[in-house]
């Protein structure tokens, strides 16, 4: 059995963009914590920040150096109402853009929400060996993210590919 042909836990940051939540009342952050939790992985941090370019950059700058985290995900911020920055906030972070999240994000998106998922302006990048998804900031947004392409993505096990073997944890 080689390396590859076990689960390898990641690490994964969590980090909800909202003037209004608290962490009592963010259903979408909690989603993900335990969806990462229930497939293995292990919460390395979790922060909520008000929708601020440069408040974003700082925590996920400080997540992307610290070398213990593999993984981001971020939840809100990436609609159009004037508020919404976590694109302009975290694109600017990354080494590399991984295009396909957010074109597979909205294709899954579809079938539940339809034409409205033309709307979303999710988003993936690498940067420092940690990968990075910004989702929607509604719970059934993360659903759909973590159902539809995160559990397999964050799953060294996945065939073909993942994206365990390109962070420090693989």
């Amino acid at each position: 059995m080689t390396k590859s042909d076990n689960f390898i836990p990641m690490n994964v940051a969590v980090l909800t963009v909202s003037d209004t939540r608290t962490i009592e009342t963010d259903t979408s952050g909690q989603y993900l914590v335990d969806q990462l939790s229930e497939a293995g992985h292990n919460l390395a941090a979790r922060d909520i920040v008000i929708d601020d370019v440069y408040l974003m950059r700082a925590i996920v700058s400080k997540w992307i150096a610290d070398p213990s985290i593999h993984a981001i995900i971020s939840t809100g911020g990436t609609g159009f109402t004037g508020r919404d920055s976590t694109p302009e906030a975290l694109a600017p972070l990354f080494d590399k853009a991984i295009d396909g999240f957010g074109e597979l994000f909205r294709q899954v998106s579809y079938e539940d929400i339809g034409t409205s998922t033309v709307q979303s302006r999710a988003l993936g990048g690498m940067a420092n060996q940690t990968v990075i998804f910004c989702v929607p900031g509604s719970t059934g947004a993360c659903r759909t993210a973590w159902e539809g392409i995160l559990n397999e993505q964050l799953d060294s096990r996945h065939r073909p590919c993942n994206f365990v073997a390109h962070t420090r944890a693989g």
